[in-house]
């Protein structure tokens, strides 16, 4: 994997010009139906956390910084399931679970969400310049940057895309990855959840960790895999209060983050966060680690199903989280911040 190209000049990088020449009607009708299309997106804060208390900031390990209710007359906004942020926090890469590309800008007034300018949206491309969803993939659902490499996994055919955006950005045209049998044997609408690739420096440097939603050992774990780097093979993480795995980042200390959500008729609705040691993430292993935020729908939250994380210039780490709202009209679209207390 490469990281030649900073992941801040990749979420900055413009869509392709469109071709021009001597293509005929059908073939500028078809690049018209994939060009990037500007979404504009309205937003209103989230005042606090808690509704019950606006006082209560702390939870857990982390502590609420701001958040954001998103709407748009965009048809196909909605549905986010994965998210990819600058260094700074600012320019963004986020994909639907109906296989669209959504890019842009987050506005902040102070430390605090402001909005999102800038988006635009295209739908994710194969190998012959189709829409992905031409080859019936769908639920593209995990995202992850390396460099100017792209990787996007698809849960209900457990398959994984790579895009290199120096080659057009969101118009790019994705190539399958070779994958390890198993993965392919992940049960439907469970399957590949998370993906995060290891940066230089970290003992996975080059690894694809590739994260299912609820495919399970014979032990009841989530089966995860290690793709490519210096030790492929297979591991799990423990599962346990009855959560699903829904997104996973790597901290700037190498700790991988592991966004899980719930829901049950007895139990309700429910999201947490668990830390793990990258040390702990081998072969064989069965991963498991503390329990740094846990809430239910008490609080402002809705099917949270994206995390990244970035450094402020005053050295917090932030964590964004990002809602899929299922396109479903009793659902919303959540974008929200939290300081981690103790990066």
């Amino acid at each position: 994997m490469t990281t030649e190209i900073s992941r801040r000049r990749l979420l900055q990088g413009a869509a392709a010009a469109l071709p021009v020449g001597m293509a005929g009607l059908s073939v500028r009708s078809a690049a018209a139906q994939t060009a990037p299309a500007t979404v504009d997106v309205k937003s209103r804060p989230i005042e606090s956390f808690d509704p019950r208390d606006p006082s209560h900031v702390r939870y857990g390990a982390l502590e609420f910084r701001s958040g954001l209710i998103l709407t748009s007359p965009f048809r196909g906004f909605g549905g986010l399931s994965g998210l990819r942020l600058d260094k700074k926090g600012e320019q963004f890469i986020a994909i639907s679970d109906k296989g669209q590309w959504f890019t842009g800008r987050i506005a902040y007034r102070g430390k605090r969400l402001a909005g999102l300018a800038d988006v635009k949206s295209a739908p994710m491309l194969d190998s012959d310049g189709k829409k992905i969803t031409s080859r019936g993939w769908f639920d593209s659902e995990s995202l992850a940057l390396d460099g100017s490499q792209v990787y996007v996994g698809f849960e209900r055919v457990n398959q994984i895309m790579r895009f290199d955006f120096a080659k057009g950005g969101i118009r790019s045209r994705g190539e399958a990855l070779p994958l390890p049998p198993e993965i392919g044997k992940l049960p439907f609408n469970k399957g590949l959840e998370a993906l995060v690739a290891v940066p230089k420096g970290q003992p996975l440097a080059g690894t694809l960790i590739a994260i299912s939603e609820r495919g399970l050992d014979p032990s009841g774990n989530i089966l995860c895999f290690l793709i490519g780097g210096p030790s492929p093979g297979q591991f799990t993480a423990k599962r346990t209060g009855n959560y699903d795995i829904s997104d996973a980042v790597l901290l700037p200390s190498g700790d991988l983050l592991l966004l899980e959500r719930k829901f049950s008729l007895l139990e309700g609705v429910g999201i947490r966060i668990r830390r793990i040691a990258i040390a702990s993430i081998v072969p064989n292993a069965v991963i498991d680690g503390p329990t740094i935020f846990e809430v239910d729908l008490g609080y402002e939250i809705d099917n949270m199903e994206g995390i990244d994380v970035h450094v402020t210039q005053d050295g917090e780490t932030v964590l964004t989280m990002v809602s899929d709202d299922n396109f479903s009209m009793i659902q919303r679209t959540l974008l929200l911040q939290f300081t981690l207390v103790d990066p």
